[in-house]
């Protein structure tokens, strides 16, 4: 796939987020998206059991707060001292950053309060889209990029992205799993953080092209 190609690509994907991100926001402020959020809540915690509690609350665990900065510092040390990547840092420290910039933001603005029914775990703080949701998109997301040109087998790259995407969706489910957060907060994020990767991409891709 040429240049060309690659950032037509990536600014539509940030364009279908961005309008996705932009629907389940007009729901969640309408309150139209009550219907939708507790079937999927009723789906999820339908599942509860003791086990399954436990493996979604480490999951909740290492997709905020320390572990999240840990894994962010090990994938740093191994783009810059293991792959060489100097450029590649800029776009992973922008990627991950401005995420989470952008979803303090998107808090601030919608004020959506978190449910307050079956909650497993205490969380504080405004629940659209969800921080957690967006860290995970973002901090697996642009890792998954970076290192898709390093692996050249199709197996490689189908396990990197089956791996990526699994623990993208689990951190999202542990969250609705664990009642801290509407399954709309959860969608909300992927997108959000979907937008901003895209649009983070096409700017490192047109950058790359400049230099050329």
């Amino acid at each position: 796939m040429n240049l060309k190609m690659q950032l037509t690509r990536a600014l539509f994907i940030s364009f279908l987020c961005a309008v996705g991100f932009g629907g389940i926001a007009l729901l969640v402020s309408d309150k139209k998206i009550a219907q939708f959020d507790n079937v999927i809540i009723s789906l999820i915690q339908g599942l509860e059991s003791p086990v399954l509690t436990s493996i979604m609350k480490f999951f909740t665990f290492i997709g905020g707060g320390i572990p999240v900065t840990v894994i962010t510092i090990a994938i740093l040390f191994i783009l810059y001292k293991v792959l060489h990547h100097r450029r590649e840092l800029i776009l992973f420290i922008y990627v991950v950053i401005g995420s989470a910039l952008l979803n303090e933001a998107l808090k601030l603005v919608f004020h959506r309060a978190r449910p307050s029914l079956h909650r497993i775990i205490n969380a504080n703080g405004f629940s659209f889209p969800s921080g957690h949701s967006m860290a995970a998109f973002s901090l697996y997301g642009v890792t998954a990029y970076l290192l898709w040109r390093h692996i050249s087998t199709s197996s490689g790259r189908v396990m990197l992205i089956v791996c990526s995407s699994a623990m993208i969706l689990t951190i999202g489910i542990s969250r609705i799993y664990l009642g801290v957060h509407y399954p709309s907060d959860v969608l909300g994020g992927f997108l959000a953080s979907g937008s901003w990767l895209a649009i983070s991409i096409w700017f490192y891709q047109r950058y790359q092209k400049n230099r050329i």
